[in-house]
């Protein structure tokens, strides 16, 4: 079985979203850490950022792993598809962030956390049913 046999085999689909997903979540979270805690930029703007950082390894990884062969546009405009899908994203993952720590108190780092496990299912299916859709 060659390279991308066993690609199409096991990381198309959700499997496979899983891992990028998860990649692309590390990404995520040094980024958050390091804007947050090392540089000291206040934690609702260390999440864009890091959140702008980790779309682009979500779509490196994405495209490389889980929808290889899928693309029907320009490189140029399904990176512009996949940031512009990814603003609600962020606006979820804002609002998650805002009410975990300012109204319920918990910590920077875990509720950043749990906001990226909330708006994963949404960044998987915008890119399943509509930038990727076949």
């Amino acid at each position: 079985m060659n390279l991308n046999q066993i690609l199409d085999k096991y990381m198309g689909g959700l499997f496979g979203y899983l891992i990028v997903g998860g990649l692309a979540t590390i990404v995520e979270w040094a980024g958050f850490w390091l804007f947050s805690e090392k540089i000291g930029i206040a934690y609702l703007l260390a999440t864009t950022f890091a959140f702008a950082v980790s779309t682009f390894a979500n779509w490196l990884f994405g495209r490389l792993l889980v929808f290889r062969g899928t693309q029907s546009q320009s490189l140029l405009r399904e990176i512009l598809s996949v940031y512009l899908a990814s603003v609600v994203g962020l606006l979820l993952n804002l609002l998650i962030m805002f009410v975990l720590v300012q109204l319920l108190a918990v910590g920077k780092m875990p509720a950043k956390m749990i906001a990226t496990v909330l708006v994963f299912a949404y960044n998987y299916l915008i890119r399943k049913l509509v930038i990727y859709k076949k």
